[in-house]
């Protein structure tokens, strides 16, 4: 069945990180996701196969070049989106900036994707996900007390912060495009992200209950009941049960009397329920303690490798991991009752649509071979 975003026309400039995870978000909704690539390889748009390329077409066009960029330019008279990822100013200069685009095709909806955003002191400077998340008081907040902060892979700040954000953006602008005629030009930044997910932080801190230190906190590990415990084969197990009936049904499984115990919010006994229950988790093996609380609403979990979770029966019963080629697929998300999402997960060679998109735009066969020629397009 098409997705809810059949018809839909993407042109991805290609790169790294937030931007194609934001296209592939778009393509498995059904929407058509173009990635123009750069001649040659190179880190950044190299054509490397990853899971943020699937659903995709690809062409490779120098767009360095006036005739690279009149390709891109033809593509734009098409398109409902595109989607770029450099620092502020590179795709101006490159002669497909939101100007020029929007000049060709009014309705365009430009999406820029960017770590410090287009504006302010910091919008020219490198950067990388820890860096981002550094800057906005996100990174300081995870990790273990005396230790550097944990860097939470490139989840919170690239695609968190960044890709979901954007996509956010891209659907509210596909709304209002129908109803003013009018695209937009879409200013993404992965500080402004990342701050925004805060709001839970900001909220804690305003009423006297999160502090900057790390594991002082809610939910950064200092409670008992929200944290990981080491298990007897060097596993772990994931404890988040907030609330007290939760937390009862926990220590009623691990044979922990409660009075003993101590009152779950109660400061003065956080120490010894930690050693306790440190001590009672070390002292049988993950799958032992996964078999204790199956059923249970105790919100008591085992730690899985991102191997492992491929074969939970949770994920499992919802298709949410599955091997395709050398690559795990996560499943689209999100569902919809209504339709099936595309589950193919083919992800193109790096030019491999280059001659059928330029003929589809009105480029004659003679035009291709000078192109391929001259080096401005490959296949």
């Amino acid at each position: 069945m098409a997705g809810p975003l059949d018809g839909v026309s993407v042109i991805e400039l290609a790169g790294i990180g937030p931007g194609p995870y934001a296209g592939q978000l778009l393509a498995d909704m059904g929407a058509h996701v173009t990635v123009v690539e750069r001649p040659g390889g190179g880190f950044a748009g190299s054509g490397l196969p990853s899971v943020d390329r699937r659903g995709k077409t690809s062409i490779v066009t120098d767009l360095r070049t006036p005739e690279g960029t009149k390709i891109v330019l033809d593509l734009i008279k098409h398109a409902d989106i595109l989607i770029e990822g450099n620092r502020p100013g590179v795709t101006e200069r490159l002669g497909v900036g939101p100007e020029d685009c929007l000049a060709i095709n009014p309705r365009l909806i430009y999406a820029r994707m960017t770590g410090w955003g287009q504006t302010g002191p910091w919008a020219g400077r490198a950067g990388h996900d820890i860096n981002y998340i550094g800057l906005t008081g996100a990174l300081q907040a995870m990790g273990k007390a005396g230790q550097p902060p944990a860097p939470p892979l490139n989840l919170v700040g690239d695609y968190g912060g960044g890709s979901l954000f954007l996509v956010t953006g891209i659907l509210a602008a596909l709304h209002a495009v129908k109803t003013t005629g009018k695209g937009e030009v879409i200013d993404a930044a992965i500080i402004d992200g990342t701050s925004s997910m805060m709001g839970i932080v900001y909220s804690l801190h305003g009423i006297g209950q999160w502090e900057a230190g790390r594991e002082t906190n809610l939910l950064d590990g200092s409670r008992p009941f929200y944290r990981c415990y080491e298990t007897a084969d060097g596993k772990y197990m994931a404890v988040g049960c907030l609330e007290p009936k939760f937390f009862a049904q926990m220590l009623e499984v691990l044979g922990i009397d409660a009075a003993d115990f101590g009152g779950q919010y109660d400061l003065k006994y956080l120490r010894a329920q930690h050693e306790k229950l440190e001590a009672v988790f070390a002292g049988q093996t993950r799958d032992y303690w996964e078999q204790k609380f199956e059923g249970s609403d105790a919100c008591v979990t085992p730690v899985l490798t991102y191997i492992e979770a491929a074969s939970h029966p949770q994920n499992v019963a919802r298709g949410g991991l599955k091997q395709s080629g050398p690559f795990i697929h996560p499943r689209p998300a999100p569902g919809f009752e209504s339709r099936a999402l595309r589950t193919d997960f083919d992800i193109p060679a790096k030019g491999s649509a280059t001659r059928e998109t330029l003929r589809n735009l009105g480029y004659d066969d003679a035009m291709i071979e000078r192109l391929l020629a001259n080096k401005i397009i490959s296949d």
